[in-house]
């Protein structure tokens, strides 16, 4: 499992330029359902980040990191007053970071790193404009986290750092969950070659997903979907805020594909959908070959929507979930859509039939009968890895191959 600094109570939207008046916060170190609290004592520091403004012809400016408090449970509702940027100037918008660490290194995710999680994931507030004449505004709404992409040794890439938005209201499909970071930390792991000659499947996964050759890639959240088009590479997953397609895109943008640009396809809800497309809007310069395409998908509908068929003329090649497996009662529309996915592909193609990537984490033992319910629908899992992160409930990666 993992853990997150967040905002309990979010800055403002808007502030004076008066120092004399406060900026008040309470942060907290939660799981990512926000239920269960950091038992141990850890120090958060602060930063502010410089909104660049194109029309000022300003660039980012991120401050030294200060510590702020010290976080105990005892504290856990304790309002906390944090100061201002130096040289604020009328106009300018800045974003608050909270982090456990000292370094800049701290205030990012390291998706490739074995180590993920081993400390609580820092955070960052939406845009704070600072005025000499604020308006009250609504409470912040959002916060966004940033997340590091490092390429294998011998790729001479630049390190890529992508943010994430994610919602603070109790929409479960607006948020960031382990599974997603941890299949997400998992997929750069198996790009840069790890673990690849432990078995057949990871080997054979590696290739559905970072082969040169065009992809078709569908993934599904909850009761929604995501898909992927490179060459012969589908996935089918659930996209939340679109962690796992964007580190897939983000990835597949590496490859040199020949011109062979393919397709991802991201489903979930069609309340989720806006927050979807804004985070794959904003890291589009990083997705210069595929970029993830939004669509919606519900498991209970026993067809197919043609939105997402007319997509795959080839079929698919990867199904991609993660953290799909909450609620059980979603278990046999879950299964179905699987059924109806794996249909498809071998009606365009012969015989064609998909590899399915989970990342699960375990929060009910009653979830586990889901492989059984596989199964019996022709559908067999096998386990290929696991994310440790902070300890308790480990990230799970588990491969399936339609029989």
């Amino acid at each position: 499992m993992f853990y997150y600094v967040s905002f309990l109570r979010p800055p403002p939207a808007q502030a004076s330029l008066a120092h004399t008046e406060h900026i008040l916060i309470t942060p907290q170190i939660t799981n990512d359902l926000r239920t269960e609290y950091l038992e141990d004592v850890v120090d958060i520091y602060y930063s502010w980040a410089l909104v660049p403004d194109p029309g000022r012809q300003t660039t980012s400016v991120i401050t030294k990191p200060a510590k702020l408090t010290s976080w105990r449970t005892t504290h856990a509702y304790k309002e906390i007053s944090v100061p201002r940027p130096q040289s604020l100037r009328d106009g300018q918008s800045w974003q608050l970071i909270l982090s456990v660490g000292t370094t800049r290194k701290d205030q990012v995710i390291p998706l490739c790193s074995d180590d993920i999680g081993r400390s609580p994931f820092a955070v960052m507030s939406m845009p704070i404009l600072f005025t000499g004449r604020p308006q009250k505004a609504a409470k912040q709404e959002g916060v966004m986290r940033s997340y590091l992409l490092r390429a294998p040794t011998q790729d001479a890439s630049p390190p890529v750092i992508f943010d994430i938005c994610e919602q603070t209201s109790f929409d479960l499909d607006k948020k960031v969950w382990d599974s997603g970071i941890g299949l997400s930390s998992w997929l750069v792991q198996l790009y840069n070659g790890g673990q690849v000659d432990a078995s057949s499947a990871l080997s054979h996964m590696q290739q559905a997903l970072f082969s040169s050759d065009c992809r078709n890639i569908i993934e599904l959240g909850t009761l929604s979907a995501f898909t992927w088009n490179t060459d012969h590479v589908a996935f089918l997953a659930g996209a939340g805020t679109g962690i796992v397609a964007i580190t897939l895109g983000i990835l597949r943008s590496k490859l040199d594909t020949h011109g062979q640009l393919g397709r991802i396809v991201t489903t979930d809800l069609p309340s989720a959908l806006p927050l979807l497309q804004r985070n794959i809007s904003s890291n589009n310069s990083l997705l210069s070959t595929v970029s993830p395409e939004p669509a919606a998908l519900d498991w209970e509908v026993e067809r197919l929507p043609d939105a997402i068929m007319s997509k795959f003329d080839t079929g698919l090649d990867v199904i991609v979930m993660a953290d799909v497996t909450y609620n059980t009662a979603s278990f046999p529309a879950l299964i179905s859509t699987l059924s109806r996915l794996v249909g498809f592909s071998r009606s365009k193609w012969a015989d064609r039939r998909p590899s399915i990537l989970l990342g699960y984490k375990e929060r009910d033992v009653a979830e586990r009968t889901l492989w059984n319910m596989a199964k019996d629908a022709g559908i067999d899992f096998e386990q290929v890895g696991v994310v440790n992160g902070a300890g308790g409930a480990q990230i799970e990666i588990w491969v399936g191959n339609a029989m």
